[in-house]
């Protein structure tokens, strides 16, 4: 039986579906309440962009989480993406043998 690999979870899918559709918040009234455009919470939500510190700290912030809960998803999210892209490269690759 072979593993079913996930997509990378982008920090945008968490934010519209744990937080967004759940709290019937919109873009705008989320982008209001942190002082940003709501374009940015568009973007982001349909995951369309990266997610920022900045933004990351304004979400934190608003939904009383952590600043590193978003950041986490970020980064897992682009190491799991470039670990895709780069498979067949990082695979070439050979370890360097350190002396013990």
């Amino acid at each position: 039986m072979t593993a079913v690999k996930l997509a990378p979870v982008h920090p945008g899918e968490i934010l519209r579906e744990e937080f967004l559709s759940p709290l019937n918040l919109s873009a705008s009234a989320v982008a209001r309440a942190i002082g940003v455009p709501r374009t940015r919470i568009e973007r982001l939500a349909s995951e369309q962009v990266e997610l920022s510190p900045d933004t990351a700290l304004r979400l934190a912030r608003l939904f009383e989480t952590g600043a590193e809960f978003w950041m986490n998803i970020q980064s897992r999210y682009a190491l799991e993406t470039a670990s895709d892209t780069l498979s067949g490269t990082l695979d070439k690759i050979e370890p360097i043998k350190r002396a013990s």
